[in-house]
C-alpha cells in the first residue's frame, strides 16, 4: 500500500470546514506547544453529540478514511456513520491526507468538554483551532504511559517547567 502524503492541515480544514467540535491532542498539539518531537499523524478528541457525531462522519467521508492498524485488512467492513462513531470511541483512520486518530475519551480525560475548557484557539496557517492545554496534554501522556508517551512527557515538562519560570509565555 502507498504511504499518504501526512497533511495535518488539510485534515484540520475539512474537520472545521464540516464544522466538527474538536480539540486537537497528541504529538501535533505538543509541537505546537513546543515539543520538537514531530509527528505523522493528527490526533483529535471529538464531542460526542450525535449531530457533531454526522458532521465528523461526513468529514471523514470526504477525507476517505478508511480503518488502519495492525490487525486490520484494508479491505475489512467498516460503515462509517454516526451510528459507528457513537457505538466506539477511538478509531484510528488512515486518509487522503494522511493518519487521523479520533479519540472521544483520551486517557487521563473524561472527553471533549474536559479538554475544550482548557484548551486555547491556535492559529495555524489561517485555521483557528482548539489545541490542548499543556496541562492536558501533560495529564493525558501520563495516563497513556507509552513508551513514546513517556518520551513525550519529558518534554512537555520541560516546557511547563520553562513556562513556570517565565522563560515562555
Amino acid at each position: 500500500m502507498n504511504e499518504v502524503q501526512f497533511n495535518p492541515l488539510a485534515a484540520l480544514r475539512t474537520l472545521i470546514d464540516h464544522g466538527v467540535r474538536f480539540v486537537l491532542i497528541g504529538g501535533f498539539a505538543a509541537n505546537i506547544r513546543g515539543s520538537p518531537v514531530v509527528t505523522g499523524d493528527l490526533d483529535v478528541c471529538y464531542a460526542r453529540d450525535r449531530d457533531n457525531l454526522e458532521r465528523l462522519a461526513a468529514a471523514l467521508g470526504e477525507l476517505h478514511a478508511h480503518l488502519r492498524g495492525p490487525d486490520i485488512p484494508p479491505d475489512v467492513p467498516f460503515k462509517l456513520d454516526a451510528k459507528t462513531l457513537e457505538m466506539g470511541d477511538h478509531f484510528t483512520f488512515t486518509t487522503s491526507v494522511g493518519s487521523l486518530d479520533t479519540l472521544g475519551v483520551p486517557a487521563g480525560t473524561s472527553g471533549f468538554h474536559d479538554l475544550d475548557s482548557e484548551a486555547s484557539s491556535v492559529e495555524i496557517d489561517d485555521l483557528m483551532v482548539r489545541v490542548a492545554s499543556l496541562d492536558d496534554l501533560i495529564r493525558m501522556k501520563r495516563a497513556a504511559g507509552r513508551p513514546k508517551d513517556r518520551e513525550q512527557l519529558e518534554w512537555l515538562k520541560a516546557i511547563q517547567d520553562m513556562v513556570d519560570r517565565g522563560e515562555i509565555p
